[in-house]
């Protein structure tokens, strides 16, 4: 079954066209929080950083009603683009996504080659004995802050400096990440079907994760067959932002290797 993206179909493209692809897919708080990885991944790759259907006033087809799908519509995406042996870099929801693009790319003759390597930074999606993911819908932005970043003083937003149309955006963000990914952001097969992961993955964590804890984020990697694991000090759910240099350090061998 192919999955349709809509018309409207945002994707900022960076670095040198005829280098290998890397597919950034940003997680709940929208293109704008992977707007470093993007950045930083230009001088090597053509990187390709699409806003999700749905999200930041975009338009999200019915058919696009779980992560599933939209790991589905984007494969099916490169597919049409030609694109082989792409590097897929998400963060928090967007790393699920890759995960579930490598794992239905592996299981399909059609998307073979499609997908060449895994950075999943601090994905949310598997279900951890003993290691729930964040309520993030029951959070204030205090609480958001206090979960989600190492300096939570850094993190935190005062709703009060937040303009009516921000919040607009914040509301419809939060609802197509309710339709898309669950009030529990997670999937309960998906732990298990890691296993079918064909390609070099690395899991990241921000050490001060706790939306999703390293711990969790090491189950998640003890999944994936050679997965590597990596932690990132002084950092949160988006150590990209809040530690971008220790990110990189070890981020950047990890896409040398492969």
């Amino acid at each position: 079954m192919t999955i349709s993206l809509p018309d409207d179909l945002r994707v900022v493209q960076a670095g040198d066209s005829t280098a290998r692809v890397a597919l950034v897919l940003h997680g709940g708080g929208g293109p704008r929080t992977v707007a470093p990885i993007v950045g930083h991944l230009a001088s090597a790759f053509h990187v390709l950083a699409p806003t999700h259907p749905g999200w930041d006033g975009t338009s999200r087809p019915a058919e696009i009603d779980s992560v599933a799908a939209l790991a589905t519509a984007w494969l099916d995406h490169l597919l049409a683009d030609d694109v082989q042996d792409a590097v897929l870099v998400g963060s928090s929801i967007g790393g699920w996504i890759a995960l579930e693009m490598a794992v239905q790319a592996a299981a399909d003759d059609r998307w073979s080659g499609v997908v060449g390597a895994v950075v999943d930074i601090d994905g949310v999606g598997a279900v951890v004995d003993g290691e729930p993911i964040a309520d993030f819908f029951a959070l204030d932005a205090r609480g958001l802050a206090e979960v989600a970043w190492h300096d939570p003083e850094r993190g935190y937003t005062d709703p009060a400096d937040v303009t009516d149309e921000q919040r607009a955006v914040q509301r419809s963000n939060g609802a197509t990440m309710a339709a898309v990914a669950g009030r529990g952001m997670s999937d309960p097969t998906l732990l298990a079907r890691l296993g079918g992961v064909r390609v070099p993955t690395l899991v990241v964590a921000g050490a001060s994760d706790r939306v999703v804890t390293p711990t969790y984020a090491r189950a998640v990697a003890a999944a994936v067959p050679g997965a590597e694991f990596a932690e990132v000090p002084a950092a949160g759910h988006l150590p990209h932002l809040e530690a971008p240099e220790a990110t990189w350090a070890v981020v950047d061998p990890f896409l040398r290797r492969v």
